[in-house]
C-alpha cells in the first residue's frame, strides 16, 4: 500500500488533535478544580455527584430544623424559667400575708402585687419567637392566653376561640423519618394537677382569698400552688430533654454532612499534583508530535526532491 503524502499528514493531524483535546480537557479540570464538566465525561460520578448533592441539601435542612428548633426551646426555656419565678414570688407573698399581725394596709399592698403578677403571668404565656407565640401550639399568631381587668383585678385564661389549635403539639424532622415534638403549650403549663388543677382559677382563688378567707391562703391555695410550680418544673425538665436530645442531633447531623461533603470531594475534585503532572506530559507528547511532523512532512515539493 502506498503512503502518501496526505495520508501521513491527516494521521500526524489526528494525533494532534487527540493530543489537544486532553490538553484542553486537563487545563479545564485544573481550572475548574472539578474532575468533569458535564455527564458525559464521567455519567456514573456524575451521577454519583448529583446524589450526593441531593443528600448534602437534604441534610443542610434538617440542620436548618434542628438550629431553628433549639432556638425556639431556649426561647421557651427563658419563659419558663420566668413562670416559675413570678409563681415563686406569689408564694413568698402568700406565706408573707398568713402572719396574723399583717393589717388591712399590708395585705392590700400584698394584694396588689399579686394582681400585677397574675398579669405578668399572662404576659409570660403569650411570649413569641420569629412571629409566633410559643405556647399558642398549632395557632401561632393568635394569643394563646387572654388578660383581662375587671374591677381592678387582673384574671387570664385560655383564648377558648382557637382552644384547639392551641393545645396542639408541634413536630420537626430532624432526620429521614424521625419527627420531634419540641413545643410546650399552655394547657401544659395550666393543668397542674390533670383536668383538676386550672392556674387561671386558682389565681382567681387566691386573690379572692386574700379579701375573704386568709387561712386559706396558706392551705389549699399555697398547696395548689406548690403543683402548679412542681408541674412547671417538670415541664421544663421535658423541654430540658428534648433541648438535650436536639443538640445531640444537631452534632450528629454536622458529623454526617463533614462526612458526605468529603466523600463528594473524592468524587469530583481534582487532585492538582497529579493533573499538573499529566498536563506536563500530554504537553510534552504534543511538542514532540510537532517536531516528528516537521520533519517527516516536507512543506514543498521542492524539498521533497532535495
Amino acid at each position: 500500500m502506498r503512503i502518501t503524502n496526505s495520508m501521513l499528514s491527516a494521521s500526524f493531524l489526528g494525533d494532534m488533535n487527540r493530543n489537544l483535546n486532553n490538553m484542553s480537557k486537563i487545563q479545564k479540570q485544573l481550572t475548574s478544580g472539578k474532575e468533569f464538566s458535564k455527564p458525559s465525561d464521567d455519567p456514573f460520578r456524575v451521577s454519583r455527584s448529583m446524589q450526593m448533592y441531593s443528600d448534602i441539601y437534604t441534610n443542610e435542612q434538617y440542620n436548618t430544623n434542628i438550629k431553628d428548633t433549639l432556638n425556639w426551646m431556649d426561647t421557651t426555656d427563658t419563659a419558663l424559667t420566668q413562670a416559675t419565678e413570678c409563681l415563686n414570688r406569689i408564694r413568698e407573698l402568700m406565706n408573707t400575708a398568713g402572719n396574723a399581725s399583717y393589717g388591712s394596709t399590708q395585705l392590700t399592698a400584698i394584694k396588689d402585687e399579686i394582681n400585677e403578677r397574675v398579669a405578668e403571668f399572662g404576659q409570660i404565656m403569650n411570649t413569641t419567637f420569629d412571629g409566633k407565640f410559643i405556647f399558642g401550639g398549632a395557632e401561632g399568631l393568635t394569643k394563646p392566653v387572654d388578660v383581662t381587668v375587671s374591677g381592678g383585678v387582673n384574671s387570664i385564661k385560655i383564648n377558648t376561640a382557637n382552644e384547639v389549635n392551641i393545645n396542639k403539639k408541634l413536630g420537626v424532622e430532624i432526620s429521614s423519618g424521625v419527627t420531634v415534638e419540641y413545643n410546650v403549650n399552655v394547657a401544659e403549663v395550666f393543668n397542674f394537677a390533670g383536668s383538676t388543677g386550672d392556674l387561671p382559677q386558682l389565681f382567681s382563688d387566691i386573690l379572692t382569698d386574700l379579701d375573704t378567707n386568709r387561712n386559706k391562703i396558706i392551705g389549699a391555695d399555697l398547696e395548689n400552688l406548690d403543683k402548679a410550680i412542681n408541674n412547671l418544673l417538670t415541664v421544663s425538665a421535658k423541654n430540658g430533654t428534648i433541648q438535650n436530645r436536639m443538640e445531640n442531633a444537631k452534632s450528629l447531623n454536622e458529623a454526617q454532612n463533614f462526612n458526605m461533603v468529603e466523600i463528594l470531594a473524592d468524587n469530583e475534585d481534582v487532585d492538582y499534583v497529579e493533573k499538573t503532572m499529566q498536563f506536563a506530559t500530554v504537553q510534552t507528547v504534543y511538542m514532540a508530535a510537532l517536531q516528528t511532523s516537521a520533519k517527516v512532512l516536507q512543506p514543498t515539493l521542492l524539498e521533497f526532491l532535495r
